[in-house]
């Protein structure tokens, strides 16, 4: 698979495991999931859903960023909650970082377990 390439940024979590923040092949990049570790620190960041969301989402914005693209690019995501009940707070940080007209495709899953121990985890696949 010679197209493929490894995306890696010192602005997101540095992996944790056997596995790289995204991988590229052709113009299609997909993400690892992302949970709300502070970049520097690689502290968790659990003061709440909201800010534990946005944090996921920076995450996730630095990892595009690092492949040349933006949320724009977007075709699909995955979140992954522990609370089903939490989805409405979730959703209002998460629609903050797309265009509700262009959104990509989702499905949200409530989960009995993530990394860690957090609320949510999210993942996407982008398209250049």
């Amino acid at each position: 698979m010679s197209d493929k390439k490894i995306i890696f940024t010192d602005k997101a979590p540095a992996p944790i495991g056997p596995y790289n923040q995204a991988v590229l092949v052709g113009n299609t990049l997909y993400t690892s999931g992302q949970i709300a570790l502070d970049p520097v620190t690689m502290e968790l960041i659990l003061d709440d859903i909201e800010t534990e969301t946005k944090q996921v989402m920076e995450n996730m914005k630095a990892v595009l960023a690092a492949a040349e693209m933006t949320f724009d690019h977007v075709i699909k995501t995955t979140i992954f909650i522990m609370n089903m009940g939490d989805f409405a707070r979730i959703n209002a940080v998460y629609s903050q970082y797309f265009d509700e007209a262009a959104a990509p495709a989702r499905e949200t899953v409530q989960v009995a377990g993530l990394p860690k121990g957090v609320n949510v985890e999210i993942s996407m696949i982008a398209v250049k």
